[in-house]
């Protein structure tokens, strides 16, 4: 089966391009989300919890924009500039996973007390939990296309693929 550039990304230099571009955000971004819950239900805004989960959404989004800025340089340019992209499931799994920016960056200017000033700690909580929920569907929406045949959404079938009948 063909593998879309994501996938590729991740099975390739193993096991260190899955820790680097999948296990680290996502272990971040859980943190944020598991803690987000503990801290939406007991309001205890000043705690240790809070620290987690403000230093990892920060993490995080510092962290993700590395990883947006090199994929931007490495993959998505060159790909795009050679016309190397396997089709649009290739596309839509790699745009996804690199919208991710948005949330998680999002997230660590929150953290960071530069956007959201004028709200409250649980006004600013509560952006905090959508930005993460927004994250969580991207980053499954990318993985989603990425699993897939990349020639999939094209009409051609994949070599030496034999579909169901």
């Amino acid at each position: 089966m063909n593998m879309t550039h994501y996938m590729e990304l991740l099975a390739v230099n193993r096991p260190w391009n899955l820790l680097i571009f999948m296990a680290v955000p996502v272990i971040l971004a859980e943190t944020v989300a598991i803690s987000e819950l503990y801290l939406l239900y007991t309001r205890d805004y000043d705690g240790p919890v809070r620290r987690l989960n403000r230093w990892a959404g920060i993490t995080v989004g510092v962290y993700f924009t590395g990883v947006f800025v090199y994929l931007m340089q490495n993959a998505v340019v060159p790909l795009t500039a050679s016309g190397g992209w396997r089709g649009p499931a290739d596309v839509l799994a790699v745009g996804f996973y690199l919208a991710g920016i948005v949330p998680l960056g999002s997230i660590a200017l929150l953290d960071l007390g530069l956007i959201g000033r004028g709200r409250g700690e649980h006004g600013r909580m509560a952006i905090h939990a959508a930005l993460v929920g927004l994250f969580l569907i991207v980053a499954h929406i990318a993985m989603i296309f990425g699993m897939l045949d990349p020639t999939l959404l094209t009409g051609a079938t994949a070599a030496g693929g034999h579909g169901m009948h």
